[in-house]
C-alpha cells in the first residue's frame, strides 16, 4: 500500500479525530469574482473608449513593468470558455462588473449597442449554464473624459453614474436580478485622489473627501435609477471593502487611532449609506481640511437608500498605533506604495503587520478578520442580510512538468477563509453567498500581471486556462455546500 506523501503547506487532519463537516445554507451562493478592466481586454473594440486605468497605466512609473489591461486575458472574446469552466466547476454564481467607457463611452448620452450586447450575451450564456449573474456597475474603470471634467471629486459624476446605470437597469435587466452599485468605493475615492496609487494618481486629501461624498450620492442616485427601470424583485447591494481593525495595544491611544481609521475607513461610507449621515467624529477629525459644503441638505438621505443585502470584501486585517514609530509603510494596494496618504484626519496613524504567514502581496493570513467583520456588521445592522463578495489570495503559483497547477496555500486560505464565514453564520449573521477573488489570473492593477490570485491558471502567451488545484476543490464545496477539507486535493 502507498501512503500519500504530506503536504506541510496544508493542515493536517487528525484520523483519529472524528469532524463533522461544515454544511452552509440552503440557497447560499458559491461564486467567483471579476472586474471588467482586469480581464476583458479589447480595449479598443466596438466603441469602447478609454477609462482612467487606461492612462493610469500609460503613465510611467504607475504600474509594475508598465504592464496594462489593453488584453488583459482576452475574455471579452473568450467569455463562453471562462462560462463553461464556471459551469464545470459547479458554481452557482458569478460575480462580474460593468465597464461604463464600454457601455457609455463618454459617460454621458446614449449607450453603445456593442457594449451592451456584449453583457447581454454573457448574462444569457451565464443563465443557460445555470449561473446567476450578479452584475457590479462600477469596478474602478471612470470614463477618461468623466476624470478630465474634475471625476469623482465633481458632484456631475455621480449625476452622470445614476444615468449610466439606467443604461445598463434598461438593457440587462430582463436578464440580471442582482445588482452592486459601487465595488470598494474607499480605493476609488482614497486610493485614486488621495495617495495617487491607483487611477487616476491624484494626490489632493480634500479631492478624496470630496470623492468619497460623490460616490455615496452616486450610490443613493443609482439605486434610485435602479428601483425604478429593473423588474419588481431585483435585490441591489453595494461591495465594500471594511478595514478589520485592531488596535496594536490596549492603550487608550491606539483605540483612539482604530477610532480615526473606522471614520475614514468605514464609517465614511457605512455612516451615509445605512445610517443616512456621516459621522461627527469624522467631521471633526478633517475639519482643518474642509468645512464639507460639497454636502447638500438632502445628500445623505439619498445615499441611504434601502439594500437588499451588502456586500463585504476581506482579505487581511488592520493593526494600527497612534504614531508611526516602528510601523511599517500601509499597505495601499499600489506597486511600489506612495508617499501621499490616503487616511485624511489619520495621516499619524501607523500601521503594523501581524505575525504569521503572509500571501505573496505581502497581506497577513488571518480569517478571524473576517468573522469580526461579519459579526460586528450583524451586532450594528441585525437585519441587513451580507454577502463575502471578495475574498482569496495571491500566491506564487508554479505550473508543473505536466501542465498542472498545485496551489495549496490557496486552498487553505480559502478553507479557513469559509470556516470563518460558517462561524459567522452560526453567530447569527446573516450570510448569504461567497464569492472568491477571483476566477482567472488577471490584472492585478498597479501590480500588473505579476500577483495571481485565480482559481484558473492563465498562461501570459498563449491565454491558456488551466484550473488549479483549489478551483477544484472550491467545485466540490459549491457542488456539496459542504466545507470539505483540502488534504489530498491534487
Amino acid at each position: 500500500m502507498t501512503v500519500p506523501a504530506v503536504d506541510p503547506r496544508v493542515p493536517a487532519v487528525d484520523p483519529l479525530v472524528p469532524v463533522l463537516t461544515p454544511r452552509f445554507p440552503a440557497g447560499f451562493l458559491w461564486g467567483t469574482a471579476t472586474s471588467a478592466y482586469q480581464i476583458e481586454g479589447a480595449a479598443a473594440e466596438d466603441g469602447r473608449t478609454p477609462s482612467i486605468w487606461d492612462t493610469f497605466c500609460r503613465t510611467p512609473g504607475k504600474v509594475f513593468q508598465g504592464h496594462t489591461g489593453d488584453v488583459a486575458v482576452d475574455h471579452y472574446h473568450r467569455f463562453r470558455e471562462d462560462v463553461r469552466l464556471m459551469a464545470g466547476l459547479g458554481l452557482t454564481a458569478y460575480r462580474f462588473s460593468v465597464s461604463w467607457p464600454r457601455v457609455q463611452p463618454t459617460g454621458h448620452g446614449p449607450a453603445v449597442q456593442q457594449g451592451l450586447d456584449f453583457y447581454r450575451r454573457l448574462a444569457e450564456e451565464l443563465l443557460t449554464a445555470g449561473i446567476t449573474p450578479v452584475a457590479t456597475l462600477y469596478h474602478w474603470d471612470l470614463p477618461q473624459e468623466l476624470e478630465a471634467a474634475g471625476g469623482w471629486p465633481e458632484r456631475a459624476t455621480a449625476e452622470r453614474f445614476a444615468d449610466y446605470a439606467t443604461l445598463a437597469a434598461e438593457a440587462l435587466g430582463g436578464l440580471v436580478g442582482q445588482w452592486t452599485t459601487l465595488n470598494e468605493p474607499w480605493c476609488s475615492a482614497f486610493l485614486g485622489y488621495g495617495s495617487g496609487v491607483h487611477a487616476p494618481g491624484r494626490t489632493d486629501p480634500v479631492a478624496a473627501l470630496r470623492a468619497a461624498h460623490h460616490l455615496n450620492l452616486g450610490h443613493g442616485l443609482a439605486v434610485q435609477a435602479l428601483r425604478s427601470t429593473l423588474p419588481a424583485g431585483a435585490q441591489l447591494s453595494v461591495s465594500l471593502n471594511l478595514h478589520a481593525l485592531r488596535p496594536l495595544t490596549p492603550s487608550d491611544a491606539d483605540r483612539e487611532a482604530v477610532r480615526r481609521i473606522d471614520a475614514v475607513g468605514n464609517r465614511v461610507f457605512l455612516g451615509p449609506m445605512l445610517d443616512g449621515a456621516y459621522p461627527e467624529d469624522l467631521l471633526a477629525d478633517t475639519a482643518q481640511l474642509t468645512d464639507w459644503s460639497f454636502v447638500r441638505p438632502g445628500d445623505e438621505r439619498t445615499a441611504n437608500q434601502p439594500l437588499d443585502w451588502l456586500g463585504v470584501n476581506y482579505y487581511t486585517p488592520t493593526v494600527v498605533s497612534a504614531t508611526a514609530a516602528g510601523a511599517e509603510p500601509a499597505r495601499q494596494d499600489g506597486h511600489g506604495g506612495g508617499t501621499a496618504s490616503p487616511w485624511p484626519g489619520a495621516d499619524a496613524v501607523g500601521f503594523h503587520q501581524p505575525p504569521g504567514e503572509r500571501t505573496a502581496m505581502g497581506w497577513a493570513v488571518d480569517p478571524s478578520g473576517l468573522h469580526d467583520l461579519l459579526t460586528g456588521l450583524t451586532r450594528r445592522y441585525p437585519r441587513l442580510p451580507m454577502m463575502v463578495t471578495e475574498n482569496g489570495a495571491a500566491y506564487e503559483d508554479e505550473v508543473r512538468a505536466d501542465g498542472t497547477v498545485d496551489d495549496p496555500e490557496r486552498a487553505a486560505y480559502v478553507h479557513a477563509h469559509l470556516a470563518a464565514v460558517h462561524r459567522a453564520v452560526a453567530d447569527g449573521a446573516d450570510v448569504r453567498g461567497y464569492f472568491l477573488w477571483s476566477l482567472l489570473d488577471n490584472f492585478e492593477w498597479a501590480y500588473g500581471y505579476e500577483k495571481r490570485f485565480g482559481l484558473v491558471h492563465v498562461d501570459d502567451r498563449t491565454q491558456a486556462r488551466t484550473p488549479k488545484t483549489s478551483a477544484r476543490w472550491y467545485g466540490r464545496v459549491a457542488g456539496t455546500g459542504e466545507l470539505h477539507h483540502p488534504a489530498g486535493e491534487g
